[in-house]
């Protein structure tokens, strides 16, 4: 399997992918988070950890500064893609998104959101063409902010927070034992992302959410 993915992500860059091209199609990949050194590697974060592993496959780094947000442009298989990382409070998460999108003139559909979710196990990932927030406030900013609901997400698990405060656990960290579980997850998400780009949002439901749904995790 990653070897398979080894040679997907090398034929996404093959024949001047990573090249500068004007003519280029354009896709927006957000991950949401909290910025801040105190807020790293929190369950709230789990978006940020997939788009610097996003990046790391391109052999890159996300710090450009713009829109309230920390960006970077690659390029694949004649697809440009803006990878963003906001860098407001989550809570306002979709105002680099929404500035992001509209200078330039992204439909909705053309970004994929990546985020974590409390009602999933940790470690398990799902992906969706589009949906309600869940009570996640990063999306409700983004849906806000767009007036569309009408986006793809791929959601991270980071489990339930049992009788531990909603707002407290998010912001704590993984345990040994889940971080295991999450490493695996960043890189099976990187993998999900990969094959929605290639192959669009249903395909990329087909074969993630069914592997999860396979695999009990």
């Amino acid at each position: 399997m990653v070897q398979d993915w080894t040679d997907l992500l090398g034929r996404l860059m093959d024949a001047g992918s990573l090249e500068t091209k004007e003519d280029a199609s354009m896709k927006l990949i957000a991950g949401l988070g909290n910025p801040g050194k105190e807020y790293e590697d929190t369950r709230h974060n789990v978006g940020f950890m997939v788009l610097d592993a996003l990046a790391e496959r391109f052999g890159t780094k996300i710090r450009q500064k713009k829109f309230n947000a920390l960006v970077e442009e690659v390029y694949a298989d004649g697809t440009k893609l803006l990878l963003v990382k906001p860098q407001q409070y989550m809570n306002r998460s979709g105002h680099a998104i929404a500035t992001a999108a509209g200078y330039y003139k992204l439909a909705s559909t053309e970004m994929l959101i990546v985020t974590d979710d409390m009602a999933l196990d940790v470690g398990r990932i799902r992906l969706r063409a589009k949906g309600s927030s869940g009570g996640h406030k990063g999306l409700k900013d983004i849906m806000t902010r767009l007036a569309s609901d009408n986006f793809p997400r791929l959601r991270v698990g980071i489990g339930d927070s049992g009788r531990m405060d909603s707002a407290d656990y998010v912001l704590s960290r993984f345990s040994a034992d889940e971080r295991a579980a999450i490493d695996k997850a960043v890189q099976t998400a990187v993998e999900a992302i990969l094959c929605w780009l290639r192959d669009g949002i249903d395909m990329a439901m087909t074969r993630y959410n069914t592997k999860n749904d396979a695999d009990g995790n």
